[in-house]
């Protein structure tokens, strides 16, 4: 029974149907927990507060018994350890970090603010069931593969936009003091164009400093683009080393 359970809640057996029909049961019910979390924001539907507190505490008992499942058969996770140190391995895992997360913020939903924000770990669990599958594969793959190019484009961005702010807090400092007030400003400004997103809250009025926004501007379209090639790049390579095999 033991075994036969542990593979019912493994994810992505596709060999099994009774897993796989586990996946999409749990996919369902942690998508209407999300749902319910994003509903009741809205007031208009406070009348539906008791139908959305049920749908909480029912989805919760389903995280809950999923959870003790899977510590019960940590040892079928673990082959090659005692049942106690595979448990105890699960647990510190990713997937049982995610499982307690998940559970916790329930019974702290009118404490402290943190745990009430810890509600949002649910999404990880649609990752988590997504990532034994050939779609997220590929992405995550891809991601593993090239994370030395991209870590060092970020921090090309991460240069430019410390660069670009200090430069534009010295010159639009003098010009208007209440708006770059200091060097968190410029960071501000620069996040936003060098990543041409333009919110427009903060921009340059000294003709200099239009100059160096309109520089600044041209060089956040190639920084955004090197992360975007390299990751091209990967999918392309991926997927041609698929096709070969």
């Amino acid at each position: 029974m033991k075994k036969k359970i542990f593979n019912i809640i493994q994810i992505g057996d596709k060999s099994n149907r009774i897993s796989r029909a586990f996946d999409f049961f749990i996919t369902i019910v942690i998508i209407s927990n999300i749902l319910v979390t994003f509903l009741e924001t809205f007031e208009q539907l406070s009348f539906l507060s008791g139908f959305f507190c049920g749908m909480e505490y029912v989805t919760i008992f389903i995280f809950c018994i999923e959870y003790i499942l899977r510590i019960w058969t940590a040892d079928y996770l673990y082959p090659g350890m005692t049942p106690g140190w595979a448990r105890l391995k699960f647990l510190r895992s990713f997937d049982g970090i995610v499982d307690l997360l998940t559970i916790v913020p329930v019974f702290f939903l009118s404490g402290f603010v943190i745990f009430r924000m810890l509600r949002v770990a649910r999404i990880f669990h649609l990752f988590r069931l997504n990532a034994k599958y050939d779609s997220f594969n590929v992405i995550t793959t891809v991601l593993y593969v090239k994370r030395n190019q991209i870590i060092s484009s970020v921090f090309i961005v991460l240069i430019l936009m410390l660069a670009s702010s200090l430069c534009m807090y010295s010159v639009e400092h003098p010009a208007q003091p209440e708006v770059f007030r200091n060097g968190f400003s410029g960071i501000w400004w620069s996040m936003s164009t060098l990543l041409t997103v333009g919110y427009g809250d903060i921009y340059p009025v000294t003709t200099l400093g239009r100059i160096m926004a309109i520089c600044i501007a041209y060089l956040g379209v190639g920084v955004v683009a090197i992360p975007t090639g390299i990751i091209s790049a990967g999918f392309v390579e991926q997927y041609q080393r698929k096709s070969n095999n």
